[in-house]
C-alpha cells in the first residue's frame, strides 16, 4: 500500500488545521497511524489520494446507506445544482423530505430541518427545557450528542477516543446542568431522577449506543426510560443520528417499539451531505419560533441540494426487499468475523443490530461505557492496521460503529472475512 501522498497532504493540513483534520476521530492517533486522504468513491469502495483502493465500512459514518455515488442520487444533485444550491428561503423540496420524515418515524409529527446532527440536539433540548420549564438534563456515560457545550460531559465518540471525555472551554455551571447516568442501567436512572425530583426537562438516549461501539439496549432498557419519563413529566428524546433510517426504516423506536416524545435525526436522511432534524409531538414542535417563542435559526437549514439527496436516498430505502438484503448482508458478515476471531484465538465480543456492528477487544460482555472502555485498545489498533493494509477500511476507533451498505457484495464481504482471519492473528 503506497502513502506518500497521503503523507505529504496530511504534513500540509497540519500548517492549516488543527491537527490536520477537521474532525478529530479523522486523524487516526488512537491507531497509532497517519490517516488516509480521499479522493473518491463509488459503491462499497473508497480510493485514496495514492489510488489503493478500499472496502469501506465507515460509509461517512453512517449515512452511505445505499452505498457511495448511487446514480440515483447523483443524478438527483446534479439536477438540483443547476437550479441553485443555496437560496435562504423556502422550497418545496424541504416540504417534502419533512412529510417523508413524519411519515416514516413513529414518535415525528411535526419536524425541523437543520444543518447537523449537533444543531439537531442542542435544539431539541432547548425545546424540551421550554416545554417543561425545566433546566436539567440526562444523559449517558459514553453515548455522544454532538459537540454542543452540555454534551460533553462523559462523552462518546471521538471524546472518548481522545480520553477526553470533558472538553476545556466548558463552563462548570453548564456541565451541572447535565446529569449522567449509566446505559442500560434503569437503576442508575431511578436513581438520578429520584434526587432531583421535578428539575429535569428531558432524558436524551442514544437508542442503540453507537459512539462507544455497538452497544445495543438490553431487553426492558427503553421501555423503562419511557415509564420514567411518562411518569415524571420529563421529555424523552431519542438521538437517531445514527440509528434513524439506519436499523429500519422508521428507525430504532420502530425496531424496538418503543415511542419517544422526540426524535433527533441525521446522516441517512441527507444522503451523505450535511443535514439534521430534530421533531416530535405537535404541541412541543409548536413552541418553536416562528409558531412560537424558542429561537432556532440556521442559514443553511433545508438546503436544496441536502433535501435532494435525501429525498432520492429514502425512496431506495422503500424499495421492496431493502432492509431485509441489509440484514442478510450484515448477518452474514457478522457471523463471518466471529468465526475468524475465534478460529485465531482472539477474545472479542461481537454486537450488530442490523446493519451496525462492532467487535470488541474484549473478554466480557460489553453493555455501557465501563465495560467498553475495559476493552484492549491497542489490539483494536493492531487489528485496524493489519485489516488496512489488507484493503479493509474501518473506523479508526475502538470506540466506534462499522456500517454495511446495500452496495457491498458477497465478494466484498468474503474478502472482508478473509483479512479478518490474518488480521486476528496478527494481534
Amino acid at each position: 500500500m503506497q502513502t506518500g501522498q497521503s503523507q505529504l497532504l496530511f504534513s500540509e493540513a497540519q500548517r492549516f488545521i488543527p491537527g490536520g483534520v477537521n474532525s478529530p476521530v479523522r486523524a487516526f492517533r488512537s491507531v497509532g497511524c497517519d490517516p488516509l486522504f480521499i479522493k473518491r468513491a463509488a459503491g462499497s469502495r473508497i480510493i485514496d489520494a495514492d489510488n489503493n483502493e478500499f472496502i469501506d465500512f465507515v460509509g461517512s459514518w453512517g449515512p452511505m446507506i445505499v452505498g457511495h455515488c448511487h446514480p440515483q442520487v447523483v443524478a438527483a444533485v446534479k439536477a438540483a445544482v443547476e437550479n441553485g444550491s443555496s437560496f435562504g428561503a423556502p422550497t418545496e423540496l424541504e416540504v417534502i423530505l419533512a412529510e417523508m420524515v413524519v411519515k416514516a418515524v413513529p414518535s415525528v409529527e411535526m419536524v425541523r430541518m437543520v444543518s447537523s446532527g449537533t444543531e439537531a440536539t442542542m435544539s431539541a433540548i432547548r425545546l424540551a427545557r421550554a416545554f417543561t420549564k425545566r433546566d436539567k438534563i440526562l444523559k449517558f456515560s459514553g453515548c455522544y450528542h454532538g459537540h454542543a457545550d452540555s454534551l460533553l460531559v462523559k462523552a462518546g465518540s471521538g471524546a472518548a477516543t481522545f480520553g477526553v471525555p470533558d472538553s476545556p472551554g466548558v463552563p462548570q455551571d453548564f456541565a451541572k446542568l447535565t446529569l449522567t447516568a449509566e446505559y442500560n442501567s434503569l437503576e442508575s436512572v431511578q436513581a438520578v431522577v429520584a434526587s432531583n425530583k421535578n428539575a429535569i426537562a428531558c432524558i436524551i438516549v442514544e437508542p442503540i449506543a453507537g459512539n462507544m461501539g455497538t452497544v445495543p439496549p438490553r431487553e426492558g432498557f427503553l421501555e423503562g426510560l419511557r415509564s420514567i419519563c411518562s411518569a415524571e413529566g420529563i421529555i424523552l428524546i431519542f438521538d437517531e443520528v445514527m440509528t434513524g433510517f439506519r436499523v429500519a426504516y422508521g428507525g430504532a423506536q420502530q425496531l424496538y417499539g418503543v415511542t419517544p416524545d422526540m426524535t433527533t435525526l441525521g446522516k441517512v436522511i441527507g444522503g451523505g451531505l450535511p443535514v439534521g432534524a430534530f421533531g416530535g409531538k405537535k404541541e412541543i414542535m409548536s413552541i418553536l419560533s416562528p409558531a412560537g417563542g424558542v429561537y432556532q435559526a440556521g442559514t443553511l437549514s433545508g438546503n436544496p441540494l441536502a433535501m435532494t439527496a435525501g429525498i432520492e436516498t429514502l425512496k431506495i430505502l422503500q424499495r421492496p426487499g431493502f432492509y431485509q438484503e441489509l440484514e442478510q448482508k450484515s448477518a452474514y458478515l457478522a457471523s463471518g468475523l466471529a468465526k475468524a476471531a475465534k478460529d485465531a484465538g482472539c477474545p472479542i465480543y461481537a454486537t450488530r443490530v442490523g446493519s451496525m456492528f462492532c467487535s470488541f477487544f474484549s473478554k466480557g460482555e460489553v453493555h455501557d461505557w465501563p465495560t467498553a472502555s475495559a476493552c484492549d485498545t491497542k489490539a483494536f489498533a493492531s487489528f485496524f492496521r493489519a485489516m488496512l493494509a489488507e484493503g479493509i477500511y474501518l473506523a479508526p476507533s475502538q470506540f466506534e460503529t462499522g456500517f454495511v451498505s446495500h452496495a457491498h457484495t458477497e465478494s466484498d464481504l468474503d474478502k472482508t472475512i478473509a483479512a479478518a482471519r490474518k488480521a486476528f492473528k496478527a494481534v
